[in-house]
Formats: structure tokens, sequence, C-alpha cells
């Protein structure tokens, strides 16, 4: 598509821009989704939730674009349609005094304008092509949209313009419906967008789609591979990295880190009585204890390890506040009408435990404060060193060689490949 002159230039450079768009999203698909960040919507938001795992494509994709389309301002935002607003997930470029790059809370009310909503699906909802709009003081204010819709469209972009010169907006589609929009504006001083910009602008925001929904077939491999199936809680590979971290913060900032280890008392019971089916009710059960649990401790992670052992892992409270939702823990579980309690264990660097410098450590630790509780047949947690420091029996159980029988869901946990 070589071309010579000013338009074979432009084709050339437009080209470019679009190739360098989709590296940039492919190379945000391929980095972990950012679980440490702060999640700024509220639960009860299914849409929002779903588009938080999108920031980082959706932060690639608008600087894409707002490069691509020589614009100083950039943002892409999510239709929610149950609150009728167009939520703001990342703005990029020059960005005014109020506008953070991952707001928490910048949304437009396109529940005030049916119209709005009818340009966002209808027109396409037979097969038709998605517009975009131009808006701003050119000669071509308003290219590409059509009367009484487009000038309600005109008051939404004229809330969020703040002063800049002319803008396009583009729906981004996926499968067959809006998902949100992608908002680009140049300066003031520079030249206007045109027709052929907002023909640009839909050919940008149908790559941009293209790679969300790539985005969301990933994140949901991501979900299967760290999540268990029978509970909904963090697996034990999700809660191997997320200990793993830890320790890793713990080494370098001193943070507080500490593992609880929970062993149903029971299950067998209840399968060999009541069947399976009854099993897994008390493990779906428990879960939710475990989980409401994990709701106490700001940033904690309720995990099952397989079987009858579930765990907590907490980063940043103190050792006693995790103790205290321990017991917590043992209430509740003694209180299911299903099973007899669980074997609880807790260990914390926040405690006289010895040095931490492996996620193997710390789950040795916890993993002995378990085994002890059950030796023990405790009610109530068994906290590595709190019976004496160094000269606890949990922390001496935990220095021996092969203090506990063979469990190949915890393995590497227990043997910690030279760690």
């Amino acid at each position: 598509m070589g071309g010579t002159g000013e338009g074979g230039e432009d084709a050339d450079a437009r080209l470019s821009a679009v190739v360098g768009l989709s590296q940039a999203m492919a190379a945000a698909q391929t980095a972990a989704p950012a679980t440490a960040r702060p999640h700024p919507y509220d639960e009860d938001e299914p849409e929002a939730t779903a588009a938080l795992s999108h920031r980082d494509i959706a932060r690639a994709a608008a600087r894409g674009a707002c490069e691509a389309m020589g614009g100083a301002f950039a943002s892409i935002s999510v239709w929610e349609r149950a609150r009728g607003r167009l939520r703001v997930l990342v703005n990029v470029g020059e960005r005014a005094a109020e506008e953070a790059e991952f707001p928490s809370d910048e949304s437009y009310p396109v529940h005030d304008f049916p119209q709005v909503a009818a340009l966002l699906h209808e027109r396409w909802a037979g097969g038709g092509r998605p517009q975009a709009w131009v808006e701003g003081d050119g000669p071509e204010e308003s290219a590409g949209a059509e009367g009484e819709a487009a000038h309600s469209y005109r008051r939404v972009a004229a809330l969020r313009r703040r002063d800049r010169g002319s803008c396009v907006i583009a729906p981004i589609v996926l499968h067959g419906r809006a998902w949100g929009e992608l908002y680009v504006a140049r300066a003031a001083t520079a030249p206007p967008f045109t027709r052929d910009d907002a023909d640009f602008a839909a050919v940008l925001a149908a790559l941009i789609a293209s790679g969300i929904a790539q985005n969301e077939r990933l994140e949901e491999v991501r979900r299967l591979a760290y999540t268990d199936p029978l509970t909904g809680l963090a697996n034990r590979r999700a809660v191997e990295t997320r200990l793993d971290e830890a320790v890793e913060l713990h080494r370098d900032l001193g943070t507080v880190v500490s593992l609880v280890v929970c062993d149903i008392n029971g299950l067998k019971g209840v399968n060999d009585a009541q069947g399976h089916e009854a099993g897994d009710r008390l493990l779906e059960r428990f879960a939710a204890v475990l989980s409401a649990g994990a709701a106490t401790l700001p940033g904690a992670l309720a995990g099952r390890l397989g079987g009858d052992e579930f765990c907590l892992l907490a980063v940043g409270p103190t050792a006693d506040e995790v103790v205290r939702a321990a017991d917590e823990l043992c209430r509740g579980a003694a209180e299911l009408e299903l099973g007899e309690g669980v074997a609880c264990g807790v260990a914390s660097t926040g405690d006289p435990v010895g040095e931490v410098r492996s996620a193997h450590r710390i789950f040795r630790l916890a993993d002995a404060a378990q085994y002890r509780a059950k030796a023990l047949r405790s009610e109530k947690p068994v906290v590595a060193g709190r019976e004496g420091g160094p000269e606890d029996p949990t922390v001496r159980l935990a220095a021996a060689a092969e203090p506990f029988p063979p469990s190949p869901d915890r393995r590497r946990f227990r043997r910690g490949p030279g760690r």
C-alpha cells in the first residue's frame, strides 16, 4: 500500500497506526490482569465489574487511537445499560486536572438522551455499519450524525470537551451490541476532524472491539485456571502466585504476611453417610464462611488448596487481626449443620516465628499449626510462635524434615524446591 504523494503518505501513516494499535493491545493482553489495583466499582454493577479486566487493554487502545488520529486526548468508556450511563474506563493524553487516568467515578447520563441509545444500537441491529461522529466548530461539524439524535448526542459530547477543539466519537460494538465508545479530541488550535477522520475512527473502534473480545476469552481462560470450580474460591495455583508475591513484599518492605490453613473435620463421614453431594454442600458452605472471613481483612484471598483443605491469605493486616478472623472461621464452621468444624492453623510474619524468606516457609508454619490443631482436636486456631517463640512446638514441628502425612495437593509448598 505504498502510494505516492500526500494521499499515499497519509494512507501509509494510517496503516502504520493500525498496526501499532494492534501491537499495543496484544502486548497489554499478554500481561497478567492487574488484580492488585483497587476496584473502583460497586459489586452490583456486573458490566462495570467485567470491564475492569479490560482497563489495561483500554489504555493501550486509547493511546494508540489518540496517536493514530493526531489527537491531544482520548478516552474509552463502557456503556452500563442498567444505569443508563457511559462510565469512563481510561483517559489518556493531555488530561484536565479533574481527569484521572483510571477514574473511580466519571460517567455521563446516556439515559437522559434516548435517541443516543437508538444510534448506539438500533442503527446496526439489522446489519448496518456503526457510525462515528465529529463534533466541533469546524465546517464539517457533526459529520456522520443525523437529526434530533445527533443533536442530543452533541449535548452529551459538550459535557466532555472541557474547552477542547473538535472531537470524534466512535461506538465500540461487541457481539452485535454497543459495548461503549472511543472518544478522541484535538486541541482548539489544531485542524478540526473531518468525515474521513470519522470513518477512520470507526475502523479503529472495530479493531478495539476485536481486541476486547480476545481479551474476554483470555480472561475466561485465566479465570478457569485460577478458580476452584466447586466453590468459586481461588485455587491452589492462584494461592501459590499470590503467596509468592506477598512474601516478596515482606522481604522488600517488611509487610506483614499471614496465612491461615483450615482442614474440614468430618468430610469423609459426611460423604460415606450422606453421599458426595452432601459433602460438596459442606465444602460450598464452608467456602462461604471463609469468604465472609476474607471480607473482614482488606485485600485477603480465600482459597481451596484441594480436597478438604482451605486457606486464607492476608497481606497487610496485623497478626492479631488475622487470628481474630481465624477464630470467627472456627466458630462459623462449628455452626454448620454438616461436618465437625475445622482444624485451623495460623502463621504470620508478625509473630515470633523466625525469618520468613519464602512462601514454602510460611506455608510449612501454617500447615504445622493446622496439623497440631487437628491432633489436639482444638476448637480454636493454633497460632505458630505464640507458645514460646523459636521454641514453640509448632515452629519446631515446621522445621522437622517430614512432619506431616504426604499430600500431593500441597507438595510444592511443603517441599518448596530450592527454598
